[in-house]
């Protein structure tokens, strides 16, 4: 695996050596990114099921200002911390071993808003509607921000969860990509 573009283009991340977590392919990640636009000015961007940590340090490389990468796996967090160590990013990351509704709390508690979110839980135990009323009742995401939801192509998720819109989705082979926008009109 390896990040795609940006800073650190090119360069090699490891992956966990289990089969527990499914890494996003590169091609899906290219595809998200380029759909948010490439490349960033800033911002936070929150990696929920960071496994690896690939998808919040493309987001790094692409000139977002920080990524927090949870995950619950103590194998995940020693390999989002190896890779985060390799690329020399360790003032723009923040890890957090504990599970995805803890760490919204926390994020609750320190008054903590994202411009991205990713949501890529183990597709057997998806809670994704849940997550995002967690996230939109909590005020988690800016405005204008964006929850994107990696899941099996069948899953469907509420097309409106309090202002966060589902504005396009995309399939790639046994999977799918929601995008989620919370548009604020001025």
């Amino acid at each position: 695996m390896r990040i795609i573009a940006g800073e650190y283009g090119s360069r090699k991340i490891e992956t966990r050596k289990s089969n527990d977590t499914r890494p996003t392919l590169d091609k899906v990640r290219e595809a998200v990114f380029s759909s948010l636009g490439g490349y960033f000015d800033g911002g936070r961007f929150l990696d929920l099921y960071a496994g690896s940590g690939a998808n919040g340090l493309e987001a790094i490389s692409r000139g977002m200002d920080e990524s927090y990468f949870v995950d619950c796996s103590r194998d995940a967090i020693t390999c989002i911390n190896n890779n985060i160590k390799s690329l020399k990013c360790e003032s723009k990351c923040h890890v957090l071993s504990m599970k995805d509704v803890k760490a919204l709390s926390v994020f609750k508690s320190k008054e903590l808003k994202f411009d991205i979110i990713y949501l890529d839980p183990p597709y057997a135990h998806q809670e994704n509607n849940k997550i995002m009323s967690i996230i939109m009742n909590d005020n988690l995401l800016n405005d204008n921000g964006y929850v994107i939801i990696e899941s099996l192509k069948e899953d469907e998720y509420e097309k409106e969860i309090n202002g966060l819109k589902l504005i396009k989705e995309k399939v790639y082979g046994i999977s799918k990509i929601s995008y989620y926008k919370y548009e604020v009109n001025e």
